[in-house]
């Protein structure tokens, strides 16, 4: 069974960049399907990026289009987010998340898709 445990999170200012981490233990993290979530105080918890197994296929909500990039390093067993431009919205605990894909051509973009999640990091975007 695979443990996702994520890092990164901080207090920093609007429009700044910061990358999160999710190392992945018990598990080939390239084998699965990848997504982040994010939940912000008295909200349901969203949908940030997802990144499917094996390829390069990436979907990304519209609220992050074109400023976050998720990507992985296999070799480090690693999944990231790179935020950059972050604004207030922003704010939120953000968690990892993994599952065994259907195919491996699929990206999966709901919370009940995955099997797998981190405990979360806290991302604070202050203005």
């Amino acid at each position: 069974q695979v443990q996702l445990a994520e890092s990164g999170g901080q207090v920093v200012q609007e429009g700044d960049s910061l990358r999160l981490s999710c190392v992945a233990s018990g598990g080939t993290l390239s084998s699965f399907a990848m997504g982040w979530f994010r939940q912000a105080p008295g909200k349901e918890r969203a949908f940030v990026a997802a990144l499917n197994a094996f390829g390069g296929i990436a979907e990304y909500a519209d609220s992050v289009k074109g400023r976050f990039g998720i990507s992985r390093d296999d070799a480090k067993n690693t999944l990231y987010l790179q935020m950059n431009r972050v604004a207030s919205d922003d704010t939120a605990v953000y968690y990892c998340a993994a599952r065994h894909p259907l195919n491996y051509g699929l990206t999966y973009a709901t919370r009940s898709d995955y099997h797998y999640w981190g405990q979360g990091t806290q991302v604070t975007v202050s203005s």
